[in-house]
C-alpha cells in the first residue's frame, strides 16, 4: 500500500514531549530510524541551560507588516544558490530567496511548501511529488516539474556535494504534467524525503540555467528563486539586500519588507551591534560564545538553541592520507590519542558542544555506534604509537611538521585550530596554522589537496546518508567539490557500504550498515571526530516568530514580524 504525506497526514512519532514550556524549549527532535524518528539534544552544559530558559516560543499575537530586518551574514558567501554550494553562508541567505518542495518542523516531519502533498510506493522504488499550482519565479515565469526534473538530473546528480550521494539511486524522472514529479528508482531511498527542502534540494529555474555553464551562470549571484525574498543587490564586502516578494503564494507572507545580510568580519563588532540594536537577527553562534549568556540577558535580545534539529552538526580534522607521515594509521590514532576533546569543548567551545566519539553523532541515537574504536585522551599512548610508526624526537623535540588549515568561518574555529597546535606540540608534532579565505581553503583542501590537517564541521543532517557518507566517498577526492572526502581515503568496503544504504529499504539492514561502517573508518581513521556542535541564534527580541521550523537556519523569515520595528540605519 502506498504511503502518502502531506496536509494532515501523520508519520510515526517517537518519544513524548515534556508539558512545560520549559521541556519543550528544550526539547529537540529525534531522527527516524526509517525516516523520521525523533533524537533529543541533552542541553548538558549549564550556559546552554541558561540560555535555553530565556528562549522564546512562537508568538500567539497578530502578525504586523513592514519593516527591515538587519541580519548578520559570516563569513560572506562565495556563492548565493545553495544548489551549487552547500556551504552555511550561501544555505543562510539563499533559504530566504528559494523554496523547498518541503521544510521541517521541530520533529523533523516534512511540512508542504512547494508540494503540497507526496506519496512513495508500496515497493518503495516511486516518489511522486505533487506541486502547489500558481507558483511563479521571480522573474513571473510559472515554477513546474520541469524545473525539478532538470535541476535534478543536471545540478543534484552531478555537482551538488551530499545530493550526488542521496539521489544516487534516481534512474529516471516522469513529468506526466506541469504539477506532477516522478522520481523512478532502482532501489528504495529512504534518505530523499529527509532532504527535499530548499537547502537540501533547492531547484533552479531551468529556463535560465538549460544550455549554460551551470557553476559559471551569472544567476548564482543574482539568484531568481520562487521564495518569499526577492534579490535586489550584492555589494561585495558590505551586505546582500533582499526585498518582499509581492507575489508571494503563501499570502499574506512574507510581513517583512526587506532583509539586510551585512558583513561583519570582527566578533566583537557583531556583538556590539546586537547591543545596539543595529543587527535584529543572526545564526550559527553569530557572537563569540563567551558574550552568549550575557546578550541572553539583555531584555532587547535573545538567544536560543532551536532552529538547529535539522542538522546534527560535527567538528572534526580530515588527516591527509596521502601526507608521507599521516598515511601510517599509527600516526593518525597517535593525533587522536594527543587532543583532548572535552577541554576543546569547554576552553574553545564554553559548553556549546560535547566530544564527539564519531563521525555519526549520538544525536542520531538509531544510528550511532557507541561501541566503535574509540581514542581516550592519552599523551603518553600518543608517543609511544609515534614512536613506534619511526618518527622519533629530533633537534628540539621536534618529530615532524604539518600544516594545519582551518575552515575560516570565525574565531572560534582558528582558537580550535591553535588548541590542536598546542595538543600536538606535547608529543613532538609541529603544526603551521594557516588563515586563508573560503575559496583558497576549499580549493586546497578538496582540490589541490595541498593540506596535510584541515579543520571543518559538517552537518550529519537526519540522515548520516545525507550528511556523514559524503566525508568517507572516494569518488569525490581532488575534484574541488567543497564539504565532502577532504582526507583522500578510499576504501572499496566502505564505497560499497555506501552504495548499499542508499538503496537499503529495510531499516535494521542500515543502521547494522551504518554500525559496520563506524567500525571501520574510526579503524582506519582518516578523519577524527572532535565535537558535536550546539549552534544558537540572537535576534532582537521584537522580532517574533523568527524561529518556527527544524531547519530554520537555512530556512526563511517569511514568518518573521516586529511587534515594534526598530529604528533603521
Amino acid at each position: 500500500m502506498a504511503r502518502h504525506f502531506g496536509v494532515g497526514s501523520r508519520l510515526a512519532r517517537g518519544d513524548g514531549h515534556g508539558g512545560s514550556a520549559i521541556a519543550q524549549t528544550l526539547r529537540f527532535a529525534s531522527v527516524a530510524l526509517y525516516a523520521w524518528s525523533f533524537l533529543r539534544f541533552a542541553a548538558g552544559a549549564a550556559v546552554i541551560a541558561a540560555l535555553l530558559l530565556i528562549a522564546t516560543r512562537v508568538s500567539a499575537a497578530e502578525p504586523k507588516a513592514g519593516g527591515t530586518v538587519t541580519a548578520i551574514i559570516q563569513p560572506e558567501p562565495v556563492v548565493l544558490t545553495s544548489a551549487l554550494n552547500s556551504a552555511a553562508p550561501t544555505g543562510t541567505v539563499s533559504g530566504n530567496i528559494f523554496d523547498g518542495l518541503v521544510d521541517y518542523d521541530f520533529d523533523l516531519k516534512p511540512r508542504p511548501a512547494l508540494a503540497t502533498s507526496w506519496e512513495t510506493s508500496a515497493d518503495g522504488k516511486a516518489i511522486t511529488f505533487h506541486l502547489r499550482p500558481g507558483v511563479t519565479w521571480h522573474d513571473g515565469t510559472p515554477f513546474t516539474s520541469a524545473d525539478v526534473k532538470w535541476t535534478l538530473e543536471n545540478v543534484w546528480k552531478k555537482i551538488h556535494p551530499r545530493n550526488q550521494l542521496t539521489f544516487a539511486k534516481v534512474t529516471e524522472v516522469e513529468t506526466p504534467d506541469d504539477l506532477t514529479v516522478v522520481l523512478k528508482l532502482s532501489q528504495p531511498s529512504v534518505a530523499i524525503l529527509s532532504s527535499v527542502n530548499s537547502n537540501g534540494a533547492q531547484v533552479l529555474p531551468k529556463h535560465l540555467y538549460e544550455g549554460t555553464d551551470v557553476l559559471n551562470n551569472p544567476y548564482n549571484n543574482k539568484p531568481v528563486g520562487t521564495g518569499p525574498f526577492v534579490f535586489k543587490e550584492w555589494k561585495k564586502g558590505e551586505y546582500i539586500a533582499l526585498e518582499r516578494n509581492p507575489n508571494y503564494w503563501d499570502k499574506p507572507k512574507p510581513y517583512l519588507d526587506r532583509l539586510i545580510f551585512r558583513v561583519i568580519p570582527d566578533a566583537a563588532a557583531r556583538a556590539a551591534a546586537f547591543e545596539k540594536g543595529e543587527v535584529q537577527y543572526g545564526v550559527l553562534s553569530p557572537v563569540p560564545l563567551k558574550d552568549a549568556k550575557r546578550l541572553a540577558e539583555l531584555p532587547t535580545l535573545k538567544v536560543e538553541t532551536k532552529g538547529y534539529e535539522w542538522l546534527s552538526p560535527f567538528l572534526f580534522i580530515d588527516l591527509n592520507v596521502d601526507n608521507p607521515q599521516l598515511k601510517d594509521v599509527r600516526v593518525r590514532r597517535a593525533i587522536a590519542h594527543a587532543i583532548d576533546k572535552a577541554a576543546l569543548a569547554r576552553i574553545v567551545w564554553f559548553g556549546f558542544g560535547e566530544p564527539a566519539s564519531s563521525p555519526v553523532p549520538s544525536t542520531l541515537k538509531a544510528f550511532h555506534d557507541p561501541a566503535a574504536p574509540a581514542y581516550a585522551f592519552d599523551t603518553k599512548q600518543a608517543e609511544a604509537l609515534l614512536d613506534e610508526a619511526g618518527f622519533p624526537r629530533g633537534a628540539g623535540g621536534v618529530r615532524f611538521t604539518l600544516n594545519h588549515d582551518y575552515i575560516p568561518y570565525g574565531d572560534d574555529y582558528k582558537r580550535s585550530a591553535e588548541f590542536i597546535k598546542q595538543a600536538l606540540k606535547r608529543v613532538g608534532v609541529e603544526v603551521n596554522v594557516r588563515t586563508q579565505d573560503v575559496p583558497t581553503y576549499t580549493k586546497r583542501v578538496y582540490g589541490d589537496r595541498d593540506s596535510d590537517v584541515a579543520l571543518t564541521w559538517f552537518a550529519a543532517f537526519s540522515d548520516p546518508q545525507v550528511g556523514v557518507t559524503r566525508v568517507y566517498n572516494s569518488a569525490s577526492i581532488g575534484k574541488n567539490i567543497p564539504w565532502t572526502n577532504g582526507s583522500g581515503y578510499r576504501n572499496p568496503e566502505v564505497d560499497a557500504l555506501i552504495s548499499s544504504v542508499q538503496g537499503e529499504a529495510d531499516p535494521e539492514k542500515r543502521v547494522a550498515d551504518f554500525r559496520k561502517l563506524q567500525q571501520i573508518v574510526l579503524t582506519d581513521l582518516p578523519t577524527i571526530p572532535l565535537v558535536e556542535l550546539k549552534f544558537f541564534t540572537v535576534h532582537a527580541a521584537g522580532l517574533k516568530d523568527a524561529v518556527t521550523t527544524g531547519d530554520q537556519v537555512y530556512g526563511s523569515l517569511k514568518n518573521a514580524w516586529f511587534e515594534t520595528a526598530p529604528a533603521q540605519n
